[in-house]
């Protein structure tokens, strides 16, 4: 396997990983909510995923310069998926869904010490299913409701074709991946638009392959890509990262001779393209990984 001089790590979620990440829970619960939403530098999809389906995005676009990460990423889409939480059935002949039926019932009242236990168990085992009812469909207890290890016997639950305009902005609908060079060439789906862009971990990798130049012409394309006051959420790596990174190819250590920006003059030199003063939300993650969010709006 060649050296992930883009930043293409392979098996990047064993070092870092989380089924909530917390950098997104730096972020407002509402903050994704009915967005069109761009991953930029999506890795095996994770993050992309985890925005599709328990922070409610209309939409969300993965790319990576990487093939086999984004064919990994399609294979969480649906793995995801197999672990998410059945929706209720709703009768075609009734308004009342199966999931609010009355429940069956009880058996008639005894004095014997089994009896009682029984009783108190079936109403016990019916408030617990109501409760799990009346979770939103679009909280984080969609997620993982279903054990790994179902999907590791039987396989994965294939995706049925969405049958209503509406199920195109619900989990796993509202989520596709694309091999690009977003930062030279872009995807097809930014004519559209897009309310957010994440930029996770990879302005280094931008950085030491076009240069000043290039990461400046990546931001404008940031810029270009949203609509009027979007936000840029932004994970820079610190400069002291660029040393380990430059040592995997000769064009990234003679790149690295030319650059004269630094991650702290990132700001003004957002700024100067036509983005406001950052939101610094502060900084998580552990080791190497605890790295700050910025989020920026387009001005």
């Amino acid at each position: 396997m060649s050296a992930p001089i883009h930043g293409n790590y392979h098996g990047y979620y064993i070092k870092r990983p989380s089924t909530h990440d917390p950098r997104l829970a730096l972020l407002p619960p509402s903050f994704f909510a009915s967005k069109h939403v761009l991953d930029i530098g999506c890795n095996e999809g994770w993050v992309t995923c985890e925005i599709a389906q328990t922070r409610r995005a209309a939409k969300v676009v993965g790319v990576d310069i990487d093939e086999t990460l984004i064919r990994a990423a399609w294979k969480r889409r649906r793995s995801v998926w197999s672990a998410q939480r059945p929706q209720p059935h709703t009768s075609t002949s009734s308004t009342t869904s199966e999931a609010h039926l009355p429940p069956p019932p009880l058996p008639p009242p005894a004095s014997n010490s089994n009896s009682r236990k029984k009783r108190k168990r079936h109403e016990e085992e019916h408030e617990d299913s109501s409760n799990l009812d009346s979770i939103s469909d679009s909280g984080p207890s969609l997620a993982n409701y279903f054990p790994a290890s179902l999907e590791h016997t039987f396989g994965p639950i294939p995706i049925p074709p969405s049958s209503s305009e509406s199920q195109q902005t619900q989990f796993p609908h509202n989520v596709l991946f694309r091999t690009c060079n977003w930062a030279k060439e872009g995807a097809f789906e930014d004519k559209a638009g897009y309310d957010i862009v994440l930029a996770f971990s990879i302005t280094k990798w931008i950085h030491l392959h076009g240069g000043d130049e290039g990461l400046l012409a990546f931001f404008r394309r940031v810029h270009n890509v949203l609509r009027r006051d979007g936000k840029f959420v932004l994970e820079p790596q610190p400069w002291e990262g660029y040393a380990k990174a430059r040592k995997m190819s000769p064009i990234l250590q003679e790149n690295a001779k030319t650059l004269k920006l630094r991650p702290d003059a990132f700001a003004e030199a957002l700024r100067d393209i036509g983005f406001s003063e950052p939101q610094k939300l502060g900084s998580v993650g552990e080791g190497g990984f605890h790295r700050p969010v910025d989020v920026y709006t387009k001005l």
